[in-house]
């Protein structure tokens, strides 16, 4: 599986605050924007069926080192 990176554009005061939630989830910023990544992927494949892929986003897999 190839992991990817990604760039977004966010004010700083969203990033204080995600980063606020992710330290009280245990979590680091991107650890936890995967997790919301995956839950809006199950969220949607629930309303509107199964998109094509291996990665299931009902599992909390990390993406490997390199």
């Amino acid at each position: 599986m190839a992991v990817k990176s990604v760039s977004i554009r966010i004010e700083e005061e969203m990033l204080k605050k995600l980063a606020y939630i992710a330290d009280y989830e245990g979590r680091s910023i991107n650890s936890h924007i995967l997790v919301l990544v995956r839950n809006a992927i199950k969220d949607f494949e629930s309303e509107n069926g199964s998109i094509d892929g291996d990665i299931r986003p009902d599992k909390n897999v990390k993406p490997s080192g390199r």
